[in-house]
């Protein structure tokens, strides 16, 4: 037979009452009694029914974690990040595929039906339609990895794309490199055109030359195709890509083109995730501090909870160099 809240009243000798309150975060009751209901839940092996509570309080503590980018290698370093920081607040996050998603209004029915109480948008690359839709229901939600705006319409945690882009042709012009590229995602994403403008204002300032191309997605395919069609015509000196996922692509055709990295090539990526620090790979790269972002997007979205009525904020975390193997100098 299972263990229910009343057994544990009973035993530890307290009200109903009072063992619920005894497992609600903030509800008023002694350390005495909270000490007394622990240990009777112990004793018996009984966990609160977490279901149950919510229809009782309301609130689900069901996060919806929203995202078009499962293909890219980086997510799962960045949905680890996620789910850790919202289980250590007591919070359960759910995940949601927008990849092949268009319409907010669908996504918006779908978490409303599993009742969220609020949603994390993770994504540079999603519309802000979606994060505007779900603040307009009332859900709270924050925009992990957006673009931040001077007046914005949500919370926003994230780095400034655009000075990530200067940084980028700074460190390729210090190295030498006279004509140098910038190998985007989809022209249309809000990073691809940030990081864009930030590289070409930065080269123009030092009087550099610089390209522009694009890759058909933020993956490894898209940017090992676009390289390989760069290499066979008139390469630059060295290139910024739009992210690491992209580096890697055109690492592999630099490598199938017989083109020596940094000798010949010099290529550098943006995120620093994990598999950027690998041996064999040893990708320089601009490191996008994602546990400062995940952890501030989670602190905004509680935030958002206590002050429903708070203006929208926005957090910009600084980006920095690293060095690895496939710059020169």
């Amino acid at each position: 037979m299972a263990i229910t809240l009343k057994d544990v009243a009973a035993r530890a000798g307290v009200s109903h009452a009072a063992a619920s309150r005894s497992f609600t975060p903030g509800a008023s009751v002694s350390a005495k009694t909270r000490a007394k209901v622990e240990q009777a839940a112990a004793a018996l092996g009984y966990s609160p029914n977490m279901l149950a509570r919510s229809l009782t309080t309301r609130k689900t503590q069901l996060v919806g974690l929203v995202s078009n980018n499962f293909q890219n290698p980086v997510f799962l370093q960045i949905f680890d990040l996620f789910t850790r920081a919202l289980q250590e607040q007591g919070l359960r996050p759910l995940l949601v595929n927008l990849s092949d998603e268009t319409d907010p209004e669908r996504c918006l029915q779908m978490l409303r039906q599993y009742s969220v109480d609020g949603v994390i948008v993770a994504s540079s690359h999603l519309p802000q339609g979606f994060a505007r839709a779900f603040q307009q229901a009332g859900i709270a939600v924050v925009h992990a990895f957006g673009r931040a705006a001077a007046v914005p319409d949500v919370s926003v945690a994230a780095i400034d794309n655009v000075a990530a882009g200067r940084m980028a042709a700074q460190a390729l012009i210090a190295r030498g490199y006279g004509r140098i590229g910038f190998l985007g995602g989809p022209e249309q994403a809000s990073t691809t055109q940030d990081r864009m403008a930030g590289f070409l204002a930065e080269a123009k300032r030092c009087g550099a030359q610089a390209s522009v191309s694009f890759a058909a997605a933020y993956s490894f395919e898209a940017g090992r195709a676009e390289m390989a069609r760069l290499l066979a015509q008139s390469p630059c000196e060295a290139y910024f890509l739009g992210d690491d996922v992209l580096a890697l692509g055109a690492l592999a055709a630099a490598q199938a083109a017989a083109v020596r990295v940094p000798q010949d090539l010099g290529i550098l990526g943006l995120n620093d995730m994990a598999m950027a620090a690998w041996a064999n790979v040893n990708l320089s790269t601009i490191h996008q501090p994602f546990e400062a972002i995940v952890r501030g997007a989670v602190d905004l979205l509680i935030a958002r909870f206590a002050n429903p009525e708070a203006a929208p904020e926005v957090r910009i975390y600084p980006c920095h160099l690293v060095s690895r193997a496939t710059l020169r100098g």
